[in-house]
């Protein structure tokens, strides 16, 4: 177990179930009891429209509120001040009452610093129940959606207690902004929170299982996350696009079936994508093998290559937690773009860290990359027109890369 994620495990195992029980059905100290209206819309779009309209309807307990967004709300939220307190690093997380409106749709909470709008943090929950449901949400499921913010609940993470503000909505990584409602009571504290605390760390590195399955000529499923490098729906990947090359060259090679399901997002970084997780984990929960490829929009937001370390641990942590195991992860190492060959050596480096500490498979891009762009012909022709994202002969290289990691194992 890493340490990070023993840190993880240890503030949570040491949260005490001392906090008073205030309304009933909300299991610890209310933060809001959602009887009055106290979150406000953002205004949204170029006509600065209101992201929805919130309004007063029968709860669990007393009122809630019933939040409802307008299509394309991208980065709308209703938002709230809140006054955290010491009890807050004595919890173990929130929860909240929820009645959703039935859609695959997935509502979204932030909570962000008192002072300090970079330390910002989301999670997400699926709408689709329609009854009264609790939802739990541990403080290492809270994930930080910017560089500057740490972990929280860690030992050397951020303490809940520094939070002032509690918004319901979802910031523009999202990408998919559908009209959606739900309704929101009891918002609490939770002393006790039942977290997998479940070690999935593999006897052997890499990806034995998916292995075997190839060779059996059995199908498998593949989960791609990552960045516009790997979005099919970035403009310089819709006619080819490395995901797809190394799904093909698997069913050339083993002869095997292979469902791609390819969840990357241009413009995200790794977190965004992990905030994410739960949505493909519910519709594909035992994924054979997910791929993780990032770092270049981490760089440019000022991410180095320690931190970049500590969100990969955590990221191939959560991977493994979501999927029950089942999925074996494997790391591909932050392209090079043309003009930053070298610069972002050392995010490189920290997946090859990441990937030999968790025991995951390592895809080395960057290797690759700088092997064959010995000169800057050589490198032009890994990428298309803008320099950064890749041209058909970068993605083929890519594809090879990965081909690679799995023959080596």
């Amino acid at each position: 177990m890493s340490a990070l994620r023993a840190s993880v495990v240890q503030s949570l195992l040491l949260c005490s179930a001392m906090l008073p029980a205030r309304g009933g059905e909300g299991g610890g100290a209310v933060i809001f009891d959602m009887d009055t209206v106290r979150h406000k819309p953002t205004p949204v779009g170029k006509e600065k429209k209101p992201a929805g309209t919130v309004e007063l309807v029968e709860g669990k307990v007393g009122k809630a509120c019933k939040f409802s967004f307008i299509a394309d709300a991208s980065g709308g939220f209703f938002t709230g001040s809140v006054r955290a307190t010491p009890d807050w690093d004595k919890a173990a997380g929130i929860s909240f009452w929820l009645k959703g409106d039935g859609s695959k749709n997935w509502g979204g909470i932030e909570l962000i610093d008192g002072s300090d709008y970079a330390l910002r943090y989301a999670a997400a929950f699926p709408l689709e129940t329609m009854e009264w449901r609790k939802i739990t949400i541990p403080w290492c499921d809270l994930i930080p959606e910017l560089p500057k913010a740490k972990l929280v609940g860690t030992k050397d993470g951020y303490a809940p207690s520094s939070f002032g503000n509690f918004w319901f909505g979802k910031w523009w990584t999202w990408r998919d902004y559908p009209a959606h409602s739900f309704t929101i009571d009891q918002v609490a504290l939770e002393g006790e929170i039942a977290v997998d605390t479940t070690d999935y760390t593999p006897a052997k590195a890499g990806v034995p299982k998916l292995l075997a399955k190839l060779k059996a000529k059995q199908p498998v499923t593949i989960v791609t996350m990552g960045d516009s490098l790997t979005d099919k729906r970035h403009w310089a990947n819709r006619q080819v696009v490395w995901a797809e090359v190394f799904a093909a060259r698997l069913k050339e090679t083993y002869g095997s079936e292979v469902k791609l399901v390819n969840v990357s997002r241009g413009g995200s970084q790794l977190t965004h994508g992990l905030l994410q997780t739960p949505l493909w984990v519910r519709d594909t929960p035992e994924p054979d093998l997910v791929t993780v490829w990032y770092g270049y929009n981490e760089w440019s937001d000022g991410m180095r290559g320690e931190r970049f370390q500590e969100t990969l641990f955590f990221a191939v942590d959560r991977i493994r937690r979501l999927t029950k195991g089942k999925a074996e992860v494997l790391l591909m190492t932050t392209c090079p773009a043309f003009e930053r060959w070298d610069e972002m050596d050392e995010m490189a480096g920290a997946v090859r860290i990441a990937a030999m500490k968790k025991k995951a498979a390592l895809a080395d891009v960057a290797a690759a990359f700088k092997k064959s762009g010995g000169d800057e012909a050589a490198r032009l022709k890994l990428f298309c027109s803008d320099k950064t994202h890749l041209g058909a002969d970068g993605h083929k290289l890519a594809a090879e890369s990965v081909l690679k990691a799995l023959a080596a194992e």
